[in-house]
């Protein structure tokens, strides 16, 4: 039985009012920004003149994500805080991208990031570029609305299992609704906004919980939890995690999203120039840090409160079981119920009004990911896949209307991908490195090859590329494939770039020198 469906929503009239001022809030959002638009500079990079400090928090609002925004919670629930140690990894991402990368991308004034690529390696790889960039999003997004819909609106608003279908569809169409017409403008603005809901949710659980509970010291563990893996600082592929992998994950990641993802490099060529690109990139990773540590400690006050609460969880138990290392039915309930006591404790222990406005934010987490998703995918689209390849001379205003239209089949898409979502095993922290980054160091391959590796030719690129995708694949799914446990799923990545970097390498060594060969 899902431990979440034992209990019941407990929303009031009031709730549901700031939940309906929040969705019409954000559909004026995009109607105003709409009439601002007067070409497609404006609609897709906001007229290359934003605000750095508004462009870093959209940035971090739109890979937050409510996956993020829970997996950090359940994560630290289940297993502890060995996650936040991923975000040492920060400075030396900071210094990398910024150093190297972002003053490449800001030299050239292209709209979509894998024009690069075709400068240096031909039209193909700009293709498989944008490929797999829209490949890696629609997996993002259909994961954010598979999560939002069955793990927190249903449950929370008490809802059946048949509210899923129609609830996708809601949350998805208000929010193509006001990135269709607003663009990138509205998508900054609503980020910004629903950052802010975000930290506030957090810290109000946490402020809640603490007073509820007496004071701090009987929120914070007097000794480490049983149930919590014990801190493993060393190599070790076969943990599930280590600060070595996690270190590389989380570097690996970030380092691959800032050079390659269209996300990123979109809100780069949004600001002025290579210092306004930088802060971007800072207020993003910061951001992100605070975010880490606040989730983590809204995990500890859940364990305490829940722990005190056990008839709010199950019927006379806790959810800890006693001198027990393993939650409550751990076979059954323990990948479910650790991503799902944030829900559960919105619904129940928040005062009237603030409940819907954290449902609220839960809901923005999801949409500034859905809206920058819809967005930049449908700047992918238009430009590298129907102005290219079609070689369309279109004015502005035509072009503008093309990417509205894009963007509200790139949503339905999305909408429809994230009902097959649910079959992918793991708590969030893990799904969302199995599926959502699948195919990210892949793309990244195909950026450090055009920009840093200058012997790298298209055919070594592409035998590359797919080194990378099969070894990425290999170690997601090795237990589907091969019925037995492989490495953790941490070292997906890293695996995948250094297995397609080198690959590539060496390929395209081999094909210029068969060609240099022809020649003579």
């Amino acid at each position: 039985m899902d431990g979440i469906n034992v209990y019941l929503a407990v929303l009031t009239n009031v709730d549901w009012i700031v939940i309906a001022l929040y969705a019409i809030g954000m559909l004026l959002v995009g109607i105003y920004y709409s009439r601002r638009n007067n070409n497609t500079e404006d609609y897709f990079l906001g007229g290359r003149r934003m605000k750095p400090l508004m462009v870093g928090l959209s940035l971090f609002a739109s890979l937050l994500s409510t996956i993020s925004y829970l997996s950090y919670t359940g994560e630290m629930v289940r297993y502890g805080p060995m996650f936040i140690t991923g975000a040492l990894a920060f400075p030396f991402i900071i210094y990398i991208v910024g150093r190297f990368m972002i003053p490449k991308f800001m030299k050239l004034r292209v709209t979509s990031a894998y024009e690069i690529l075709e400068d240096r390696l031909g039209l193909s790889i700009r293709l498989l570029g944008s490929f797999l960039f829209i490949m890696i999003r629609f997996f993002w997004m259909a994961v954010i609305i598979h999560t939002t819909t069955k793990k927190i609106m249903v449950p929370v608003l008490g809802l059946a299992e048949e509210w899923v279908i129609p609830i996708c569809v809601i949350m998805g169409l208000v929010t193509i609704i006001y990135t269709s017409l607003g663009g990138f403008r509205a998508v900054v603005f609503t980020d910004v906004v629903q950052s802010g809901i975000l930290f506030f949710g957090g810290v109000l659980t946490v402020v809640l919980i603490t007073y509820e509970m007496g004071g701090v010291k009987e929120i914070w563990p007097q000794e480490w939890p049983a149930h919590w893996e014990k801190p493993n600082w060393g190599y070790d592929p076969d943990a599930r995690i280590t600060f070595v992998g996690i270190f590389l994950a989380v570097f690996c990641w970030h380092l691959c999203t800032a050079g390659s993802d269209q996300v990123v490099i979109q809100r780069y060529f949004a600001t002025r120039d290579v210092k306004a690109a930088r802060k971007v990139l800072s207020i993003n990773l910061i951001a992100d840090f605070l975010a880490m540590i606040l989730m983590a400690l809204v995990g500890i006050a859940l364990i305490a409160y829940f722990s005190a609460n056990p008839g709010v969880f199950l019927e006379n138990q806790n959810v800890i079981a006693e001198n027990s290392k393993e939650l409550i039915n751990a076979d059954d309930i323990i990948m479910k119920s650790s991503d799902q006591l944030f829900p559960m404790y919105i619904t129940h222990g928040l005062p009237i009004g603030i409940t819907g406005l954290v449902i609220s934010g839960l809901l923005a987490a999801a949409m500034s990911s859905l809206s920058s998703g819809m967005n930049s995918v449908s700047i992918v689209v238009v430009s590298d896949f129907i102005s290219r390849l079609r070689n369309l001379k279109i004015d502005d205003k035509k072009k503008s209307i093309m990417a509205r239209r894009v963007s509200v089949v790139v949503g339905v898409i999305a909408v429809i991908l994230s009902l097959a979502v649910g079959q992918v095993e793991g708590n969030l922290f893990e799904v969302a490195n199995k599926v959502v980054n699948l195919f990210v160091s892949p793309l990244f391959v195909l950026f450090f090859m055009a920009l840093f590796v200058k012997c790298s030719n298209t055919q070594g690129v592409w035998i590359g590329v797919l080194a990378s995708m099969i070894t990425a694949i290999s170690i997601s799914f090795w237990k589907e494939i091969t019925g037995s446990d492989g490495i953790s799923f941490l070292w997906i990545m890293p695996s995948a770039f250094i297995a397609g970097s080198l690959i590539g390498f060496i390929s395209s060594l081999a094909f210029k020198k068969n060609l240099n060969l022809k020649r003579s």
